[in-house]
C-alpha cells in the first residue's frame, strides 16, 4: 500500500492536471495477465483484446479521478455500485453510445470476475447494474446486381492490370467464399485456391479452422493475379501485395471500394464486409440452410447468423407493402 505522504501527493496529481498515471504497476500487472488469459483460454482476437485493454484503460482514469488518487488493486473491493453508475454516467456524458458501452462493461466484467477468482475484488456491484440495452442493427448486405457490380474486374478504377486483378479476386473471396477482410489478407501462394482446387481450409476468429468450397471463378482469378502480380511472392508469405510490394493493408481494400461506390451509385453501406453479408444474405435467399451458413461464415452462435433471415423478411416485407392492393 502506498504510504500517506504518498497518497498525499498523488492526489495533487489527480486534482491539477489529467494524470499521466492512472493505475499502479501491481494493477498493469493483473491487467496484463488478464489479457492473456483472454487470448490463450478464450482465443479472442486482437481487435477484441485491444478494446478490452482500452475499455479498462478508461475505466482506471475513472476511478483515479473518482478515488482522487491512482487507481490500485485495493480499490476494487469496495467498489459500490453507485460507482459503477458513476463511470457508466461518465461515459454517456462523452457520448459514448449503448452498443460501445455495453461492450466496455462487459471487458470490466470480465476483469474484476478474474480478481475475484483470487480473492481480490467482488463482481456484487456490478452485477447489480443492468447492462446497458440497444438494438442490433441489421446486416446491409447488397443486391446481387450491385455486388456482381462491385467484383467485375471491367469496373476496376485502376490503370494497373495487376492491380485490378488483385481486387477482383480479393472481393471475390469476400463475397463468393464469404470470408472476412482479414481472413482473405491472410492467404499466402500455398494456401490460395487455384484451379483444380475446389476448396480451402481458412483460419478464422479464435483460431478457429473451417473448409469451404471455392467455385472455379474464384479459382481463375487468383490464378490471374498472380499471373500478373509483378512481385516475387515466397510460398509462405502474403499473397496480396500493395503497390510497393509489402502485404497489402485491410484499409486500401476499404479506400478502394469507397471509391467505387461514387462510379457505380453504392449506397454508403457498400464496404468489403458488406460483400460477406451479400454472401450470406443471397444463399438464404436463394434456399441456404441456416446452419450450413453458419458453418461457412464462422460464426460461433447461431443467433448471430439468424441476423439474415431478419434481412430477408425485412425486404420481403417492403416488396410486400409495395405490391399487395391491401397494404
Amino acid at each position: 500500500m502506498p504510504s500517506n505522504q504518498a497518497k498525499k501527493q498523488t492526489r495533487k496529481q489527480v486534482n491539477s492536471d489529467a494524470p499521466l498515471i492512472i493505475a499502479t504497476p501491481t494493477l498493469r500487472e493483473k491487467q496484463s495477465r488478464w489479457l492473456k488469459s483472454l487470448e490463450g483460454e478464450r482465443r479472442l482476437s486482437a481487435a477484441t483484446l485491444e478494446a478490452y485493454d482500452r475499455d479498462l484503460d478508461q475505466f482506471f482514469t475513472f476511478l483515479t479521478r473518482h478515488m482522487g488518487e491512482v487507481s490500485d488493486l485495493p480499490h476494487f473491493p469496495g467498489l459500490r455500485p453507485a460507482d459503477i453508475r458513476a463511470y457508466m454516467a461518465e461515459r454517456r456524458r462523452q457520448g459514448t453510445g449503448s452498443r460501445s458501452l455495453a461492450r466496455g462493461m462487459a471487458g470490466i466484467r470480465s476483469f474484476v470476475r478474474y480478481l475475484e477468482e483470487q480473492g481480490l475484488a467482488s463482481s456484487a456491484p456490478f452485477n447489480a447494474i443492468q447492462t446497458p440495452k440497444y438494438s442490433r442493427s441489421l446486416p446491409k448486405p447488397l443486391s446481387e446486381e450491385k455486388a456482381s457490380q462491385l467484383v467485375d474486374p471491367g469496373q476496376s478504377l485502376s490503370d494497373e492490370p495487376w492491380v485490378t486483378a488483385r481486387d477482383s479476386a480479393i472481393m471475390l473471396l469476400l463475397y463468393a467464399v464469404g470470408l472476412r477482410i482479414s481472413e482473405a489478407l491472410s492467404l499466402t501462394p500455398n494456401s490460395a485456391p487455384l484451379p483444380g482446387q475446389d476448396a480451402m481450409t481458412i483460419t478464422g476468429k479464435g483460431g478457429k479452422q473451417r473448409r469451404l468450397p471455392v467455385l472455379p471463378v474464384v479459382q481463375s482469378a487468383l490464378q490471374h493475379y498472380l499471373s500478373l502480380c509483378p512481385f516475387d511472392l515466397e510460398p509462405d508469405e502474403a499473397l496480396f501485395r500493395g503497390v510497393r510490394g509489402g502485404a497489402l493493408n485491410p484499409r486500401i481494400v476499404q479506400k478502394t471500394i469507397a471509391s467505387m461506390r461514387g462510379a457505380l451509385g453504392l449506397p454508403d453501406s457498400a464496404t468489403p464486409h458488406a460483400l460477406r453479408h451479400s454472401f450470406a444474405t443471397h444463399l438464404l435467399a436463394n434456399g441456404g440452410d441456416l446452419r450450413t451458413i453458419q458453418e461457412l461464415l464462422g460464426h460461433a452462435s447461431l443467433s448471430t447468423t439468424q441476423a439474415y433471415t431478419e434481412v430477408e423478411m425485412s425486404e420481403l416485407m417492403q416488396i410486400y407493402q409495395k405490391a399487395h392492393p391491401r397494404s
